[in-house]
This record gives structure tokens, C-alpha cells and sequence, in this order.
């Protein structure tokens, strides 16, 4: 017997879907995977396939013989979470590193809490950091393995640049001795950056996928640029201050994951919230976070752990700013 399913008018229908949401990000994500094929050569295609493949398993398995419920890997979030996770690892990472990680994304941040749209914290997110806490030696190992294309990539340092400026910084170097020394440029940190993880190879196609999904209206630009623009605030600030022990905000900005995390990570319709004012409020808080984790904590990068406090707090902001309601009279002024 079917089952007639009756709910209150209006009835809005739109063309979007959850697949063709998750279809365009991924469509963003690829001038960033792209690259670091580019610069990476097969360690980058196989942290991808193994993460996506090994996401859309463990949901399957999962919904089909533990939860038995409908099966709905062919909406793409799961491949999505793998290929994210695997944007945010070392380019020489093991392939048993991104199945474990995919499998804590998976199995304990998003399924064990209902599935998509039920999970409060982002689940690649959740499994990068697992890998980070779990294994700390090779996920801080950032020597760039070679590439199928470029000849001479050994010659690239494998030291991130936040964590040259960090030991530098340990050592009682200034700003101005630790950028002589490295001879950092701002235009290798737009296309390809002295290290990192496989995601933050370059600037610019991040730049790209922003631009892709704005225009498609996957996401709104409430979270990146209040995100971006808090980063640029008070990390300003803090050089204004003292800045032969702060680097100057465009550095900031360039260098670690801040534009995969505000770009990619931060904007997850399940984990960000839903009015205008609470994504703005989110995302200055994102960006103060990771600014307070890489100058006074013990990691060089902090994005992420911004972004999953902040992602703890988003039923509250939902709940204390929530969007006009359908057909509610707003006065002018």
C-alpha cells in the first residue's frame, strides 16, 4: 500500500537536487585536482580514486546491511567527502592513510548520525583531523613526490610555508630573515606553493571554483568573503602591530588552506548555517579562530579546526537568526 504524504502549502519546486549540487562542486574541484595532477603526477590520482571509492563504500555497505535503509550513494556527497579529504592530505600519503580517514568521514561523521543532512560537523573535515591526531609524523610529511610531467620538482622544498615561518619564528628569526632566506614570492604562492597539502597547490584554480559555483548559485559569498575578509582584518592588524613576528595578511591568506577550507569546506549546506546574518557571524568567526590557532597554537595551520568549532555552533545561529518566513510582510526602513 502507498502511503499519500500531505503537507501544508506553498509548494515551491526548483530544479536543483542534491546530485546536481554535489555534481557542480566536484565540477569546481576540478581545475584544483587538475593541478595538482599537474605537479604531482599519480600520488594525486590515487589519494582521490582511493578516497572517493572508499566513501561511496563504506555508505553503501553501511545503509545497505547495518542501517538497511534506502541506499543513496548515487547522490554524490560521498564521493565528494573522499575527494575532499584527499584534496586536504600530504601529496605522499599512503593510500591506507585516506581509507582509514574516509572511513572515520564516513562511518562515524556523517552515517553514524542519520546521513546527509543530519551530521553536525563536516565528515572530511572530521577525518582529516582524525589522521592528524592519529598519525602526526606523516601527515606534517610534506616532501613532493615526483611528478609524471615536470622535470626537477625534487628541487622544490617539502616544507609548507606556514611551517617555515612557524620554526622561524620559534627561533627568533624576523619576518624580513625568514623571506630572505626562502626567497617566498607571492606569485609561486598564487599557482604553486613551496609545499602543502594535494588542494592547495594553486590560488588561482581555487580562485576558479569560487567564481563556478557563485555563478551556478550552488553557494552563496556570505561565508567565503567574511571568512576571507576577517583573515585579512585582523591578521592586518596583528602585522600593523608587530610585523617582524607577523606575516602580513596577503601571505596569510595565500599560504595553508584557508581558501580550500572558506571556499569548499566552510560552505557545506548541512554544516554552515542558513540566513545571511548567521553564514556572515560563522564566518568571522572561522577567520578570527584560524587566525588566533596559527599565531598563538601549537599547529601551524588552524582552518580546520576553525571551521569545526564553528560548526558546533551552527544550530545555535540558525535558531537565534533565522530567514524570513514565506510570505511575511518585511517593512522598509
Amino acid at each position: 500500500m502507498k502511503k499519500l504524504v500531505v503537507s501544508p502549502a506553498p509548494h515551491l519546486h526548483g530544479k536543483e537536487s542534491t546530485q546536481s549540487l554535489m555534481r557542480d562542486v566536484i565540477i569546481a574541484l576540478s581545475p584544483s585536482l587538475l593541478v595538482s595532477i599537474y605537479f604531482f603526477g599519480f600520488s594525486a590520482i590515487k589519494l582521490a580514486f582511493v578516497g572517493a571509492i572508499t566513501c561511496v563504500l563504506v555508505e553503501y555497505a553501511i545503509q545497505k546491511y547495518i542501517i538497511k535503509s534506502k541506499v543513496s550513494i548515487n547522490d554524490y556527497s560521498a564521493a565528494l567527502t573522499g575527494l575532499l579529504l584527499a584534496l586536504n592530505l600530504p601529496p605522499n600519503s599512503p593510500w591506507w592513510i585516506v581509507f582509514i580517514g574516509s572511513i572515520v568521514a564516513i562511518g562515524v561523521a556523517k552515517m553514524s548520525f542519520g546521513g546527509l543532512g543530519q551530521n553536525l560537523f563536516n565528515p572530511a573535515l572530521v577525518g582529516r583531523v582524525f589522521l592528524l591526531v592519529s598519525f602526526p609524523v606523516i601527515m606534517t610529511d610534506w616532501a613532493i613526490p615526483e611528478s609524471w610531467f615536470r622535470e626537477g620538482i625534487d628541487a622544490y622544498t617539502g616544507e609548507t610555508a606556514l611551517s617555515i615561518v612557524k620554526e622561524g619564528l620559534s627561533r627568533g628569526l624576523t619576518m624580513d630573515q625568514i623571506f630572505d632566506q626562502h626567497s617566498f614570492s607571492y606569485s609561486q604562492m598564487l599557482f604553486s606553493k613551496i609545499g602543502g597539502s594535494v588542494g592547495e597547490v594553486s590560488t588561482l584554480a581555487l580562485l576558479f571554483g569560487l567564481v563556478y559555483m557563485i555563478i551556478r548559485k550552488v553557494i552563496k559569498p556570505h561565508i567565503p568573503l567574511s571568512i576571507i575578509g576577517s583573515i585579512l582584518v585582523f591578521s592586518g592588524a596583528l602585522w600593523i602591530i608587530d610585523p617582524q613576528h607577523n606575516p602580513d595578511p596577503i601571505f596569510t591568506i595565500l599560504t595553508g588552506g584557508i581558501l580550500l577550507g572558506a571556499i569548499f569546506m566552510a560552505t557545506d549546506y548541512v554544516t554552515s548555517p542558513m540566513s545571511k546574518k548567521g553564514m556572515i557571524i560563522y564566518g568571522i568567526g572561522i577567520g578570527v579562530l584560524t587566525v588566533l590557532i596559527r599565531t598563538y597554537g601549537a599547529y601551524p595551520e588552524g582552518i580546520s579546526f576553525a571551521i569545526l568549532i564553528m560548526n558546533a555552533t551552527v544550530p545555535l545561529l540558525n535558531n537565534y537568526f533565522k530567514p524570513t518566513r514565506f510570505g511575511k510582510e518585511v517593512k522598509n526602513g
